[in-house]
């Protein structure tokens, strides 16, 4: 029953969701450690789910902003996705995910990657559509908040200079 329960608790538009996978061989490589690519592929569809779940729409990446493998993952370790929506604009979110990478033999845990995706909500006609807005309620949601604001102004930022790069500016 104390399942049913924790079910029940769920808040349907909540900001967080969390992901825990098992690595298994299917993921890695020769040396026995997890693809990048796997992992960005796990990473994709935890973003997609936090930002749905938090819209109530369909949503789909638009970008994908600071991945930091800062430890490789093993075949056998228990990986945690922690995701929280960090930001929401018109139509977009970002979704911040922090990665766990649990041993379970010995026990321990590390910080293993972390990264920021950017999606927009789209409508049932296939156009971008509004999301709801996020009002941080914590000290640590306005961090949030105010830090993907940055990125999001960096990334224009960026986005301009390229593009002048591209037209010989």
């Amino acid at each position: 029953m104390a399942l049913a329960e924790n079910f029940a608790a769920l808040d349907a538009a909540s900001t967080d969701l969390a992901l825990s996978v098992l690595m298994t061989p299917d993921l890695a490589n020769f040396s026995g450690k997890v693809h990048g690519g796997a992992l960005l592929k796990l990473l994709d569809e935890v973003a997609y789910a936090c930002a749905s779940r938090y819209a109530g729409r369909y949503c789909v990446t638009l970008s994908v902003d600071q991945v930091t493998f800062r430890e490789p993952i093993h075949v056998g370790e228990l990986v945690h996705f922690l995701a929280r929506v960090n930001w929401t604009g018109n139509t977009s979110l970002e979704v911040g995910i922090k990665v766990v990478a649990e041993n379970i033999r010995e026990r321990s845990v590390r910080h293993a990657n972390s990264c920021f995706f950017t999606l927009v909500a789209m409508g049932d006609d296939g156009r971008p559509t509004p999301v709801p807005a996020l009002r941080p309620d914590t000290p640590d949601g306005g961090r949030r908040f105010a830090m993907a604001a940055k990125r999001r102004e960096l990334r224009a930022e960026t986005a301009e200079r390229l593009d002048g790069m591209k037209h010989g500016a």
